[in-house]
């Protein structure tokens, strides 16, 4: 009892790790899978995109649905995870990472929207341009969605990352990533800011949260400075 007690808190670490991983894995899937099929002010184009490559984009959103599953769960294991640092924190981080989450489903029902619009309006081909025009909206929505589930993903890294600063059992140049990651995150909230800062800003959270990954997975977390930490805590 006393063993397996003493490995929890690793064994937690190293889950989480991997269904970051999985995050990872699935979601650069959905963005090689899903491409780029909007095309800025061209509905036609949008509609042929995503007509001649359905099956591809079928692909992007299953795994992209597949991604936000995979972060629930890791949202989960780090609220018990950093508990022993600060319980309100920890909460209120778990909250703005749900909150991504939502978003993030709302992105993937968005992002299957155009493909009923185009493929299920069958006798109202008369309407061409107006079918084409609404899965055109539905798909920019999609992409505007995603871009707003990733603000609230920056809070949640920045608010983890603080929680790795203030904990004893995790290395604080892992917090100091994570802050990184978060504000890069955060660009995102000024659509022409995110645009304009594209791909570069993508660098910074995808390093952090991949070295955070690499750890949990790799050492996990020190289960005595972990114990005592929870201890004084109550």
């Amino acid at each position: 009892m006393t063993t397996h007690a003493e490995s929890s808190p690793r064994t937690t670490a190293r889950i989480a790790g991997v269904f970051y991983l999985l995050v990872f894995l699935t979601g650069g899937l959905a963005l090689v899978a899903g491409g780029r099929f909007l095309v800025a002010g061209d509905a036609a184009a949008t509609a042929r995109n995503i007509l001649a490559n359905e099956a591809s984009y079928r692909l992007g959103w299953s795994v992209n649905l597949l991604a936000t599953v995979c972060y629930i769960v890791v949202t989960a294991l780090f609220y018990d995870l950093f508990k022993p640092v600060s319980r309100k924190l920890s909460l209120t981080a778990a909250f703005f990472s749900l909150i991504g989450c939502a978003t993030g489903g709302l992105s993937a029902a968005l992002q299957l929207a155009p493909l009923v619009v185009l493929k299920g309006a069958q006798s109202l081909r008369v309407f061409t341009d107006q079918l084409h025009a609404i899965a055109y909206l539905f798909a920019k929505w999609n992409a505007e969605a995603a871009d707003t589930s990733l603000v609230f993903f920056g809070f949640y890294c920045i608010l983890i990352g603080w929680l790795i600063l203030k904990s004893a059992f995790l290395p604080r140049i892992l917090g100091v990533g994570m802050i990184i990651a978060g504000l890069g995150w955060l660009t995102f909230i000024w659509p022409p800011l995110s645009a304009n800062l594209a791909p570069y800003n993508f660098a910074p959270g995808i390093l952090g949260e991949a070295l955070l990954t690499i750890w949990l997975i790799a050492a996990g977390v020190n289960t005595e400075r972990w114990q005592q930490q929870a201890a004084t805590q109550g």
